[in-house]
């Protein structure tokens, strides 16, 4: 298994943003590996679109949206959330997902710990499920701020996508401009999608279980380098 290489994000946001769901988002922090399927992103198309960081320029806060595709963009937000974002199209075009929820697959006690969680038989749907929770379950934080997601330690794998769910779009949430736009692109139904509309969640066996049968990342799995 390899990290997803640039071509993959050197692509309009809203193909990128479908593209990515089902799809294995690792981070090899220090206090070990950490993964979850991504099940909720929201596209932003820098100066075309009012709602994205981008739409004025470039400013020290989102110079890296104006780098090479295949980057992470971490902001801070509202004085005590971190959000993980991927820089799309071409360099200088500043388009990004941003991500909104993960299906948590690996490393689930240490993403319990930081988002200081009490263990429950649904604990695990909550772990990711919402911007601010994904960054905080996978330990991202600014120094994070313009990974190059090709060579890791935060990598999107090759590995194929989950099947099962169909793709739903709707408005992008937490905006005030823009807001007719559907660029909230998820898994329609699946329980840890952070604001499930138009279907009820379905039930899913816990991850523990799910990795029994070989959805975890694995050992051999590897970075490009």
């Amino acid at each position: 298994m390899r990290a997803l290489p640039r071509a993959f994000y050197d692509r309009p946001p809203l193909l990128v943003a479908r593209a990515v769901l089902g799809r294995l988002l690792v981070h090899d922090s220090p206090e070990g590996r950490v993964a979850g399927r991504i099940v909720e992103a929201e596209a932003y198309r820098g100066h075309r679109d009012p709602a994205s960081h981008a739409f004025r320029g470039r400013t020290e806060r989102n110079a890296v949206m104006f780098g090479a595709p295949g980057h992470a963009y971490v902001y801070f937000t509202y004085g005590m959330h971190f959000c993980l974002n991927f820089v799309t199209e071409s360099e200088g075009v500043a388009s990004a997902v941003l991500i909104r929820a993960l299906e948590p697959v690996e490393g689930l006690e240490t993403m319990r710990r930081r988002r200081n969680l009490a263990p429950g038989p649904d604990t695990w749907t909550q772990l990711a499920r919402g911007p601010g929770n994904v960054a905080r379950a996978l330990g991202l934080a600014r120094e994070h701020n313009g990974l190059d997601l090709t060579r890791g330690p935060l990598w999107l794998t090759d590995r194929p996508r989950r099947r099962g769910f169909r793709v739903a779009t709707g408005p992008r949430i937490g905006i005030r401009v823009a807001q007719e736009r559907p660029w909230r692109i998820f898994l329609l139904g699946h329980p840890c999608v952070s604001a499930a509309r138009g279907a009820p969640r379905r039930a899913l066996a816990p991850p523990r279980e799910r990795l029994a049968e070989g959805e975890g990342v694995g050992e051999a799995s590897a970075v490009r380098r």
